[in-house]
């Protein structure tokens, strides 16, 4: 099983230095890939509620906020080598899909390969209204920006005629270095998400589930690839428990329901303590997964 970091790039905490150290650490220490996040804004008391906690908030205060993780990834990629880098998850459709796919590739072709694009739908409407895009039919929307970045990324002459998106006839190069594309993982574990990844994933990014709900959504999503062209085996399945407890014995269980990646959420406060916190996940987890 391979072994992958979730870096939640919460400032003032992610200074320069942390993050030139975490590429270095993870690339030293044999991890899989860094994982990123994305919000933009946040918001004191919205409407919208955080799924991955007990009380609907996202767990930061007012003075905190997150890195932007195409920025964050490039700078990731001028001091590592080997680990793979992915957004963990971009927010597709409240994005300008055509700098998005300009991002994607720029980032390909300067880390020689070594992107993922994780991707989701985003759930906080009022994320959406200060960028003055659309909340509803997100869905649609991520399903159209994503075809026509295939296209900008594969084609020479890129074009694209949707119902919400249209692209002009057009040229972006540099072309990313992974053909046809850098993998998309799709986030998420709703029906609609689990019918994504079936249509057009290649691969699934679960998040704060346990080994029960992986293997319960594995199993939706085999039922959803029956009689298709695809197998679940040529799905790639990571997830990351988030605030969920985990020891190598829950590792294992996730193996057992299916996942390849298990993603480990980086808990540092700093550059005093990263080295140590990376130290103790490798032994944990990084050197037993090998063998499972």
């Amino acid at each position: 099983m391979r072994v992958g970091i979730f870096a939640p790039l919460v400032t003032p905490i992610t200074t320069p230095e942390w993050i030139s150290m975490l590429g270095k650490g993870v690339d030293e220490r044999g991890f899989h890939a860094v994982w990123v996040p994305e919000h933009v804004v946040l918001f004191d008391d919205p409407k919208s509620q955080y799924p991955y906690s007990d009380d609907g908030k996202v767990p930061m205060g007012p003075s905190n906020g997150l890195l932007e993780p195409f920025d964050t990834m490039a700078f990731l990629a001028a001091v590592t080598e080997k680990v793979r880098l992915g957004t963990g998850i971009c927010v597709v459709p409240q994005r300008n899909p055509v700098y998005t796919a300009k991002d994607v590739a720029t980032l390909d072709w300067l880390s020689n390969g070594r992107i993922d694009f994780g991707i989701g739908v985003g759930w906080l409407a009022e994320e959406f209204e200060a960028l003055a895009v659309p909340f509803e039919r997100r869905g649609r929307r991520t399903r159209e920006y994503i075809e026509a970045m295939k296209s900008l990324w594969q084609d020479s002459l890129s074009s694209y005629d949707g119902e919400l998106y249209k692209l002009p006839e057009c040229r972006q190069n540099p072309k990313p270095v992974q053909t046809p594309h850098p993998p998309i993982h799709i986030g998420g574990h709703s029906d609609a998400a689990m019918r994504r990844v079936a249509n057009w994933g290649q691969g699934w990014y679960g998040n704060h589930l346990t080994p029960e709900e992986v293997a319960e959504r594995l199993a939706y999503l085999e039922r959803l690839l029956e009689g298709g062209e695809r197998s679940l085996a040529e799905i790639e399945v990571s997830l990351c428990p988030y605030m969920l407890p985990c020891d190598l014995d829950t590792v294992k269980r996730y193996r057992d329901a299916g996942v390849d990646q298990i993603i480990l959420m980086l808990m540092s406060m700093g550059t005093d303590d990263l080295t140590m916190v990376l130290d103790a996940l490798a032994e944990e987890f990084l050197e037993p997964a090998r063998s499972l």
